[in-house]
Parts: structure tokens; C-alpha cells; sequence
């Protein structure tokens, strides 16, 4: 073979050797493109989301959730849960706000010890490992939870049929809990002011004075249960009833069988949280002395929502900053609703919004009309009302 032929070949090797190369460097990133992007297959999403193999693999799925479970236990196997995505985990977002309130809470910075942040993809999971300590992977096979879930569209309602599901999971692990949504702020300690034979207790969008009145209307973002017999049959009742009720949510559905006879064939006991204690925007606690949490329930959209928890944690921080004597005397109140106030529908509009002015509510009703068309959702007629201008007496 002449020098200049194997010159060539030499040449052509190396040319190859090249293009082999680039053309694997560019497999390689394009599949880590398809990793941070979402779609990726399951080798390489357990790489970095060790859960999803207790759930697709394992022959012991509940072993990583059992272990969580206990190292964030209380001494009478009692753990706080909270479910997180990640429109709610990223930074700045509500997750920040609602570990803040434990730090700036009355008595509430130890319960940090006993909160599990349940994540429902995977990047709610790695921002839970950056600022907590007690993270839970809750993997959805076909389903992607990351983006904000308006309020009762499909993703919406699987995300809180699934909450459900998990958390007779956790009963049945023998675990009590107390749930909390993510957009409540933590004040005090409530465990003094639960029900100490209650079963199933649960806050209130609107409370009638009564704890054991089946007319209060629920609101499931924060309840207390106990691991027995009749809360693991309670909430597979309520989890199956989903079937009879196709469309409603989770809350709706427990306002429909709260009173079913299933319940008292079960023999559950339930009491209803006073917003006096367990407050919210729908009906907020009016006394900072004796708050526990504040919900921002009666609101849509995350804008409004961190806006207003900011308030509140600003009014906090002025009221704790107070001389006891000062804190007597309720000097200060909550500031809010504010942004979320007066968003259509609220059943309370005409207590909150006497000063709303028309432009405003006109505006806020047609953002509503609008997702609900997207969406299909049904829109109630409006409510009855003497709308002032801002500035009118």
C-alpha cells in the first residue's frame, strides 16, 4: 500500500472517529434536554427521583413512605402533611411563605420536625430536598402535576382525588395526621385546640357555632385524623363516592355524604374546626390572639395568593412585635382580603366588598367567565348586592 493510500485511510479514520463522536455528544444532550423538559424515560427519572422506582418496581412500595413516616413522627405516631407541585415549590412561591409562617409562628417552629412536604412531580421533589427535610415523592403514573392546577379543571380534580387516595394510605400505615394545603399560614400550635374523641375534624369555609352542626361547611384543606377502623373505611367511602358524584371535587363530594348513612354505619365521629381558631379568607379569625392558621382559601389564582399571604404575614410580624398588653387589646387586625378580596363567586361578597367598586367587580367577574368557558365549569348567578364606588360613604 503506497504512502499517500494509507494517508487517505488514516484521514478517513479520523474523520469517522469525529462524526461518531459528535453524533453521540448530541445524543447525549439532546437527552438531557428531554430530562429537564419533562419527558424522560423511567431509568433516567428514578436517577434523579429515587420514589418512582418504590412505585413502578418495588415489591414493597409503602417502604420509603413507612420510613418518612416515622422519622417525622410525634410520640403518638402523628405526622403534618402537605401536598406540594411545582407552580407551589418554586422559589419565592407559596412553599417559602408557608414554611415562614412556622419560623414566625407562636410555638409552631418545632412542628417543622414533623412536617412531610408529599411532592407531586419531580420538581417539586428536588426544591423539597433544598429547604426541608422530610420529603415524600407521590408518583402518578400518565399524569404530570408540575403546572399550576386551576381550580375544578380535570387536572385539578385528579390532583385532589389523588390526595385523597394517599392519604388512606397513610391511615392505614397507622399514621394519624394533620393535612394542611400549602397556602395556610401556621400561628400556634393547634393541637390544644382539637377534639380529643373526635375522628375526623375539619376546617370550615363558613362555621355556624357548633362543631358537631352538619350544616357547617367544610373546606378540606385542613384536617385532623386519627389512624382507626372508621377513618381508613371513612375515606374509602369518600374516595369511592367519587364515582357517584363525577365532576365534583373532593370537598364537594364530603359536603354530599357527610350526613349518607354509610357514616353513621361506620360510626365516625366528626366535628367542625371554629374559624374563630382555624380562619381563613372565606371567613377570617378575627382575634390574633388566639389564632392558629389562616387559609387563603376563597381565592383563585397564585398572584392573588401570594399577595395576600404576604399581608398576612406582615400583620403577624406587627402584631408579635407588640407589648403583651398591647396584643390585648387587638390593636391590630388582618389586612386582608385584599387581592383576592371580591373575586367572583363569594357567597360572602356583600361582607367583604361594600366598597368594591363596579368597574373592579366587572373585571373580576369577566376573568371568571372566562375560565370557567375554557374549562367548562358552570357559572352561578351572581350574587344580590348594592355595590358602592370606592370612596362613597
Amino acid at each position: 500500500m503506497s504512502p499517500e493510500i494509507s494517508k487517505h485511510i488514516r484521514r478517513a479514520a479520523l474523520v469517522l472517529m469525529v462524526l461518531t463522536l459528535s453524533a453521540f455528544l448530541l445524543y447525549t444532550a439532546t437527552d438531557s434536554d428531554r430530562l429537564s423538559s419533562g419527558s424522560f424515560s423511567s431509568s433516567s427519572f428514578a436517577t434523579i427521583f429515587p420514589s418512582y422506582l418504590n412505585y413502578s418496581s418495588s415489591s414493597n412500595p409503602t417502604h420509603e413512605l413507612e420510613e418518612i413516616l416515622k422519622n417525622a413522627s410525634m410520640v403518638n405516631n402523628t405526622v403534618i402533611l402537605t401536598t406540594l407541585n411545582d407552580a407551589w415549590a418554586r422559589t419565592g412561591s407559596i412553599v417559602d411563605l408557608f414554611l415562614q409562617s412556622f419560623m414566625l409562628g407562636d410555638g409552631t417552629r418545632k412542628l417543622l420536625d414533623h412536617l412531610v412536604i408529599v411532592s407531586m412531580d419531580e420538581r417539586a421533589y428536588n426544591r423539597c430536598r433544598i429547604v426541608h427535610k422530610h420529603c415524600y415523592a407521590l408518583v402518578t403514573k400518565g399524569v404530570d402535576f408540575h403546572q399550576e392546577a386551576y381550580f375544578m379543571t380535570p387536572q385539578y380534580l385528579k390532583m385532589m382525588w389523588r390526595r385523597i387516595d394517599f392519604l388512606r394510605t397513610v391511615l392505614e400505615l397507622g399514621y394519624s395526621f394533620v393535612f394542611t394545603d400549602a397556602d395556610i399560614m401556621w400561628f400556634r400550635d393547634p393541637f390544644p385546640r382539637f377534639f380529643p374523641d373526635a375522628d375526623f375534624q375539619i376546617s370550615c369555609d363558613n362555621y355556624l357555632g357548633r362543631p358537631e352542626d352538619m350544616n357547617n361547611s367544610p373546606n378540606g384543606g385542613f384536617n385532623y385524623v386519627k389512624s382507626n377502623s372508621r377513618s381508613i373505611a371513612f375515606y374509602k367511602f369518600w374516595y369511592s363516592s367519587r364515582e357517584t358524584y363525577p365532576g365534583y371535587h373532593d370537598q364537594d363530594v364530603l359536603n354530599k355524604i357527610k350526613s349518607d348513612q354509610m357514616i353513621k354505619k361506620i360510626g365516625l365521629k366528626i366535628r367542625f374546626l371554629d374559624t374563630a381558631y382555624f380562619g381563613g379568607l372565606c371567613e377570617p379569625s378575627r382575634d390574633l390572639n388566639v389564632v392558629c392558621t389562616m387559609h387563603v382559601n376563597c381565592c383563585i389564582g397564585m398572584d392573588r395568593k401570594l399577595h395576600d399571604l404576604n399581608l398576612m404575614l406582615q400583620d403577624w410580624r406587627a402584631f408579635m412585635s407588640l407589648p403583651p398588653d398591647l396584643k390585648n387589646q387587638s390593636i391590630i387586625s388582618w389586612r386582608v382580603p385584599r387581592n383576592c378580596r371580591c373575586f367572583f363567586p363569594l357567597s360572602i361578597y356583600n361582607v367583604l366588598c361594600p366598597t368594591f367598586s363596579l368597574q373592579k367587580w366587572l373585571l373580576s367577574f369577566r376573568e371568571y367567565v372566562t375560565v370557567s368557558i375554557l374549562y367548562d365549569i358552570p357559572i352561578p348567578a351572581p350574587p344580590k348586592m348594592d355595590v358602592k364606588e370606592e370612596g362613597e360613604d
